[in-house]
């Protein structure tokens, strides 16, 4: 039988956890569930883990870490103002919540699960923390992109980002409408692009009127222009 080496058999225990979380629950992610789902024996478990516990402390730092691209789309073409570049970056995310509603199913579980023990509360925080890193650094890229100036503070724009796509996700998971995801999706996009001012382009100076041309007739007066 081919030996894992420690740091893959971790990661498959990870990523295990995660399925089983998803599909039924955090209250269903025991350890021999994980690694029923592994296809690992129950020694495997405890070689690379103390404990449950610090599994599940580590599957919240890796779910959180595959939100990072959820919010930065690769725009093409440009986006064409600041409103069409929260959009763009929304919709990508939506797509990734459509694709995978399992894994959003699993993370707002993660986090309850997490607030429930004194313990681990932190891991919320933490969680939400990196949240507001990925929106924050989206906000910045978006004000780039544009020539735009946040009137807030970029940090409370990350905020008020995450708040908006939590609610476009909750609210399609309980409904799956996508129709109503895509009026959030707008109404957001112009809301929080209404905290920002865009600096007007510069406009080429005009150019200096040319001179009419002269008159054949007084062109042969040379004291024409005398009269």
């Amino acid at each position: 039988m081919t030996r894992i080496p420690p740091a893959a058999r971790r990661t498959a225990l990870v990523q295990a956890a995660l399925r089983v979380v998803a599909r039924d629950g955090v209250a269903a992610a025991t350890t021999r569930r994980i690694v029923a789902e592994a296809g690992m024996p129950l020694a495997s478990f405890h070689y690379v883990f103390s404990s449950r516990d610090e599994l599940m402390a580590e599957l919240v730092e890796l779910a959180v870490a595959g939100e990072q691209s959820d919010l930065e789309p690769a725009f093409d073409p440009p986006p064409a103002d600041l409103r069409d570049a929260i959009r763009s970056g929304l919709e990508h995310y939506f797509e990734g919540v459509r694709a995978d509603p399992d894994r959003e199913k699993a993370m707002f579980e993660l986090t309850q699960w997490a607030l429930r023990d004194a313990a681990f509360a932190p891991l919320a925080g933490r969680q939400y923390e990196r949240y507001y890193e990925v929106a924050e650094r989206a906000a910045v890229d978006a004000a780039r992109l544009t020539g735009s100036t946040w009137t807030l503070p970029t940090a409370d724009v990350a905020r008020l980002l995450v708040t908006l796509t939590d609610g476009l996700t909750v609210a399609w998971l309980a409904t799956r409408d996508d129709r109503a995801a895509a009026a959030t999706i707008d109404f957001a996009a112009g809301a929080l692009a209404a905290l920002a001012t865009t600096a007007p382009s510069a406009q080429p100076a005009p150019p200096a009127p040319s001179a009419p041309p002269a008159s054949p007739s007084a062109s042969l007066l040379p004291n024409a222009g005398a009269r």
